[in-house]
């Protein structure tokens, strides 16, 4: 069994398409997941799966989370292992965590798209992109910064969703629990 981590897009956020963490659990026990656990209420999920590969993982999850709450929810997946990497990887080392966010994406942005974007323009936010994520350094926080709306427009368009940098750390420790 393969431990993973899925992360849901847009729920519980303002009182819009809320799920309670103990129904999304049971969606993934139902679709044959094990040792499934959820932090907080923003929609992240650490479980155990056998062989489906992370397409169909997906699909099966996006499919099962639809049926029981009645509405589309985009899913992105990451095994511990791929997770442990996110967390290695990051070109922000020593950066307060709350200024820190990781977007995670389906599918990694053009090299052309990352490039089109002045970096300059957003001093002093900072962006990276290293494989399927964007790291975000935002010194002034998410509510104020200007770049995760730049992003959202051109690298953030397959389906994705961000986390700050306290619940990566918290999901890596879950998953290796």
């Amino acid at each position: 069994m393969t431990v993973s981590i899925a992360l849901l897009r847009g729920i519980n956020v303002g009182g819009n398409r809320s799920v309670r963490m103990a129904e999304l659990a049971g969606v993934f026990v139902a679709l044959g997941c094990g040792d499934v656990r959820t932090y907080i209420q923003s929609g992240n999920v650490v479980f155990a799966d056998g062989s489906r590969s992370e397409a169909a993982l997906v699909e099966d999850l996006q499919r099962g989370i639809e049926q029981a709450t009645g509405f589309d929810v985009a899913v992105v997946v990451r095994t511990a292992e791929a997770w442990a990497d996110v967390v290695a990887q990051n070109p922000y080392p020593g950066v307060e965590p709350t200024h820190l966010h990781v977007s995670f994406l389906a599918d990694a942005p053009a090299a052309s798209e990352v490039e089109a974007i002045d970096h300059a323009a957003f001093a002093p936010e900072q962006f990276s992109v290293v494989g399927r994520q964007v790291y975000l350094h935002l010194p002034h926080g998410m509510g104020r910064a200007k770049l995760p709306v730049v992003l959202g427009r051109t690298l953030l368009r397959s389906p994705a969703t961000t986390r700050n940098w306290r619940t990566v750390e918290k999901l890596l420790a879950l998953a290796s629990d």
